[in-house]
């Protein structure tokens, strides 16, 4: 069945594709040639199934789904310009998606054996020759299936994988049909050719969502920056605002000089130079009931909460090292969304990232919370996501040693990537089996050595770990201090008092 859908899509995406290909965008560009010996730049995803799911109905699935998507039919053909997108005339789906089998060591568990699998996959690279992605099914485990995934960042970021992946379930949506735009045809306009060269250039790919997804402070910043967004719609009217533009301009000026001026955080045993063997690590899911009612009761954002126990847990692990952790802190790197989610179908990259300083040295839960929130709030308002963004777009144009070097000045300042995603909140099938658990790691640069990713879905919230082996042998002890520093929050939560009005 699958070969037959397989010859059948190869014929409808022949004509649109094409042999020559489409060049792949400087910021995805980036992203393509940041791989290295110590750091792969894959998102790597964990799916636990009950009952288990059957292989040739899983390839049919992916198959027909995945075809609607051309960047997952396409090879990558790199030049010393970029790189190009190009229609695989091989491409088979069985060089995607295979069977894999545990290999359980005596006295290991399921569970031991299938985050080993993940860390060692996590740094085996994607043949080049082929689409940048592949899945690997583990018929029989802990009574169902499990599989692992593994998707190039080249191809998109997590908020247009998250929509992909969504599309694979039983009743998942396609991507909406591709609309093409009317010609408006040439013009001697110079003013008029100027605008559209901005808005398509410039301004749109940094700014397409920024007003929601950074949730920026002042309304002043906000109409500024969505005015930017439509340039054909008032560009002589936006730069006409001055005040706000000028107060825009301050913010931008502030937030570089941050970025450039940010200083290496604390030195601890989880930095150091990046290794090219990784280990990975999740907890059960905590009720993501409990952990609102932890911010209703504390006046915190569920992110405040979770991020809370993040600081705890690594602070506690390296107290429990023998370090001192009074006065230190870490810095991590976190992606924000710069698109409409009703556009994450498009793919490529559209994020950038803001760097979030966590405290590990203050042992008192509550104080640590709100100094997390008086963080966090700080972030808001930010235009640092989309500086970064930038800076990415420039390292694209970049040969790629110029490129290192420029981003190695984010790597030094910064131990740790951290995603926070929300998922659905009823839990998914898959040719008829119940997605049990899920996880996923966005990939560090350089050498950065540790990935920490929340994911909540199907009324749970999980905490996982990807961790280079030479700065963190066994990130299980970091999980499993994740939960005490939960419940601890949660019984303070409890003890206050109950019933009273606002």
């Amino acid at each position: 069945m699958a070969t037959r859908l397989q010859k059948s899509v190869a014929r409808a995406v022949t004509g649109t594709l094409g042999l020559r290909g489409e060049r792949m965008s400087k910021v995805d560009t980036a992203w393509l040639r940041m791989d290295s010996p110590a750091n792969l730049m894959m998102i790597v995803g964990v799916w636990v199934f009950r009952p288990g799911v059957d292989f040739d109905a899983l390839c049919e699935r992916l198959l027909t789904r995945l075809s609607k998507y051309p960047r997952f039919l396409q090879r990558v053909v790199e030049d010393a310009a970029g790189a190009t997108w190009v229609r695989d005339r091989d491409f088979d789906i069985h060089h995607h998606v295979r069977r894999g089998q545990l290999k359980l060591r005596r006295g290991q568990s399921e569970r031991a054996a299938l985050q080993a699998r993940v860390a060692e996959l996590a740094m085996r690279p994607l043949d080049r020759r082929h689409p940048l992605w592949d899945f690997e099914l583990i018929e029989t485990y802990d009574g169902g299936s499990a599989m692992i995934a593994r998707i190039h960042h080249c191809i998109g970021d997590g908020i247009a994988l998250i929509s992909v992946m969504m599309s694979l379930f039983d009743g998942g949506l396609p991507p909406p049909e591709r609309r093409k735009r009317a010609s408006t045809g040439p013009t001697d306009d110079p003013l008029t050719s100027l605008e559209t060269w901005l808005a398509g250039n410039v301004l749109k790919p940094l700014t397409g969502a920024t007003v929601k997804a950074l949730n920026m402070a002042g309304d002043g910043a906000a109409r500024s920056l969505d005015l930017l967004s439509r340039p054909q719609e008032g560009l002589l009217e936006t730069i006409g605002q001055s005040a706000d533009l000028a107060r825009l301009g301050g913010q931008v000026l502030s937030d570089l000089a941050e970025l450039v001026l940010m200083p290496d955080d604390s030195p601890t045993g989880l930095k150091g130079l990046a290794s090219p063997v990784k280990r990975v690590a999740w907890c059960e899911p905590v009720p993501l009931d409990h952990v609102k009612a932890i911010g209703k009761a504390l006046g915190c954002s569920v992110n405040d909460v979770l991020l809370t126990c993040v600081a705890g847990a690594l602070g506690a692990y390296l107290q429990d090292r023998g370090e001192e952790t009074a006065g230190k802190e870490i810095r991590a790197m976190v992606p924000v969304n710069l698109r409409p989610l009703d556009q994450a179908w498009q793919l490529g990259n559209r994020f950038g990232l803001v760097p979030l300083v966590l405290p590990l040295g203050l042992s008192n839960p509550v104080e640590r919370l709100y100094e997390v929130k008086r963080r966090m709030n700080g972030l808001k308002g930010s235009t640092q996501p989309l500086l970064v963004y930038g800076v990415l777009s420039i390292a694209g144009t970049l040969a790629k040693p110029v490129q290192d070097l420029l981003l190695a000045l984010f790597h030094r300042k910064t131990t740790a990537v951290m995603t926070n995603v929300p998922g659905p909140v009823q839990k998914l099938q898959l040719c008829g089996a119940t997605l049990e658990q899920n996880m996923f790691w966005v990939p560090a640069s350089g050498d950065i050595g540790v990935g920490v990713s929340i994911l909540s879905y199907g009324g749970g919230v999980q905490f996982g770990l990807i961790t280079d082996a030479g700065l963190c042998p066994d990130p299980q002890q970091i999980i499993d201090r994740f939960e005490p520093e939960f419940q601890k929050l949660l019984t303070l939560s409890l003890m206050l008092p109950w019933g009273l009005e606002d």
